[in-house]
């Protein structure tokens, strides 16, 4: 279960301080860092004890941006609800403007780790990691669609019994009535070099639509497993997946869409360490996030697949 506290108990001017400064040092030291998402970096606060989890998202250009923003995050948490998807309690949190933007923050109560999906699986029963992958694959057939979207890999689930609750909506994938993406597609490819950007944008609306498939999703989740080295529960995600929707997926799918999936991230994180380097080296001027620390994604040899048919 999440440790009981309130967004409302964060002083957000001394953590924007803190990260700040291990921005400006380069380094996340002073942090509790809890995890790297593609886009966000979470963090644990207090340092000392935390109680909550914080994510820092790409920097806001100005306040219409900001409500345009906690206008579709709304929005869609509602509408993971009305599916009978729970969310974790979330609020957005902001600094008031500074020089280079807004600074925005999810808060959420700390699920601690060994509560997370992933973690979770590393000591689960047969049993219980079969009942919590069904209950993974229910909560995508019965919330994914043209409209909903959901990034649903082991990582973004708490665990209470045989229950999920979804920690990840920073990132609200969601289409109106005339099937427009809603997610503010410039906000997140803000983090990249502003050269790439357009092929970015090309390259991006593609993966958007995966999400709202949810054969497509669950494929998706399978190769996370094998990310962090969990394939001994591929089986049982599949036999989950497959009672749900056709055609069938097979390990080999899914080894095929790891191959990828692990390329492109490898890809962005160049493109992300080489953004770093010129910020440094030629502005000379602090790179303004936080990298993950060098990472093979995954194992360093890819399992092979069990024959099939």
């Amino acid at each position: 279960m999440a440790v009981s506290a309130s967004p409302r108990d964060l002083d957000l001017s001394e953590l924007d301080g803190a990260v700040e400064q291990a921005i400006r040092t380069g380094k996340p030291d002073g942090l509790r860092v809890l995890g790297y998402g593609e886009f966000t970096l979470v963090l644990g606060w207090p340092t000392d004890r935390p109680q909550l989890a914080v994510k820092r998202l790409p920097l806001f250009r100005d306040q219409p941006q900001l409500e345009c923003y906690h206008a579709v995050l709304q929005s869609y948490v509602e509408a993971l609800r009305e599916r009978h998807v729970p969310v974790v309690a979330t609020e957005l949190r902001c600094t008031s403007p500074r020089r280079d933007g807004l600074h925005a923050y999810l808060v959420q109560p700390l699920s601690p780790a060994r509560t997370m999906l992933n973690f979770a699986l590393r000591e689960a029963e047969p049993g219980h990691g079969a009942r919590l992958l069904d209950a993974l694959a229910a909560l995508v057939v019965q919330s994914v669609d043209e409209r909903i979207g959901l990034d649903a890999q082991a990582a973004n689930w708490s665990v209470d019994g045989d229950s999920l609750a979804t920690v990840d909506v920073s990132t609200p994938l969601m289409r109106d009535a005339a099937g427009r993406d809603r997610l503010d597609l410039d906000l997140f490819l803000s983090i990249y070099p502003w050269a790439v950007r357009p092929a970015l944008a090309r390259i991006a609306q593609p993966v958007i639509a995966q999400y709202h498939d949810a054969r497509t999703v669950l494929v998706d989740v399978a190769s996370n497993l094998v990310k962090e080295r969990h394939e001994r529960w591929l089986p049982a995600l599949l036999e989950a997946a497959n009672g749900r929707v056709q055609p069938a997926i097979t390990e080999r799918e899914v080894q095929r869409y790891f191959v990828r999936d692990r390329r492109l991230w490898l890809l962005m994180q160049w493109l992300r360490r080489a953004d770093r380097a010129w910020y440094r080296q030629v502005r000379r001027r602090p790179y303004p996030f936080l990298l993950p620390p060098p990472y093979r994604y995954g194992p360093p040899k890819i399992p092979n697949p069990r024959s099939e048919p």
